[in-house]
């Protein structure tokens, strides 16, 4: 199924939720660098996933900082399954609380918070911040995206072969010998292939011109989107696949002229 992902009609003040979003994740970033060590000890691990104390003291502490500030519902990684129900119905925030948790749990420099507000499932407000470079990105559907207050916008890469690839193996990959070869076929194209562990990240990247394209398949809706909503508030374009488990989809993001020659 495929979700178009165009203007939302409601009315709300999106400036004033991205200032919501941008203090929240300031704040949340401020209380994991107070948590030392105590943050990167591992609470649970399963299979090719894990959980750090971070991800659930910052789930508790964005939950509540969104709850005080806005009157949207607040869904997280760490949310009840059937809570994400609500992405079909009205606004709600959609949070990863650490998305990179194995690389910050690894000293690897790459992991971030990430805030967004949609309308169902149309992006509205982005935030994405680095908790390693305190780059905070920010954005507004239809308005503009922003680094640390300084206007971005994607790339003007215009050919595939010339282009920079973010993408990943999400938990749920299928780590078959096929299905890597199906993979490897994809991204053979691209000038250069990029797995940073950040999925929020990548999509920031891809906003800021770092990168050209994000695409990844069955991954959770929390990793991508605010960095959605930041790509189509950059000028690019998204792409949004749902699939049968309401947690996860098929993603491509980026600039129109290389996301044209994958269509």
């Amino acid at each position: 199924m495929t979700t178009a992902c165009g203007p939302e009609t409601g009315a709300i003040n999106r400036a004033a939720s991205l200032d919501t979003a941008m203090h929240v994740a300031r704040a949340a970033a401020a209380m994991l660098a107070a948590q030392g060590a105590t943050a990167r000890a591992v609470r649970c691990e399963v299979t090719r996933d894990l959980k750090l104390e971070a991800d659930y003291a910052l789930h508790q502490f964005i939950c509540e900082a969104l709850g005080k500030r806005s009157g949207f519902p607040v869904i997280s990684e760490e949310s009840p399954t059937d809570h994400w129900k609500q992405v079909n119905h009205g606004y709600v925030w959609i949070v990863d609380p650490l998305d990179g948790s194995l690389n910050f749990a690894r000293g690897i420099p790459f992991a971030s918070i990430s805030i967004a507000l949609w309308r169902g499932m149309t992006p509205l407000v982005g935030v994405v911040y680095d908790v390693h470079r305190q780059e905070l990105f920010s954005g507004v559907v239809g308005t503009g995206a922003w680094l640390n207050g300084a206007a971005i916008h994607v790339s003007g890469v215009q050919r595939t072969h010339d282009a920079v690839l973010c993408t990943g193996f999400p938990v749920r990959m299928d780590y078959a010998t096929s299905a890597i070869q199906e993979f490897i076929t994809r991204v053979q194209t691209y000038k250069k292939v990029r797995l940073l562990g950040s999925a929020a990240l990548s999509l920031a990247y891809v906003a800021c011109g770092r990168a050209d394209v994000y695409q990844e398949d069955r991954i959770a809706l929390w990793d991508v989107a605010a960095g959605l909503a930041l790509v189509q508030a950059a000028g690019g374009i998204i792409h949004v696949h749902r699939t049968q488990d309401p947690q996860l989809v098929l993603v491509q993001a980026g600039n129109r002229h290389v996301l044209a020659q994958e269509d």
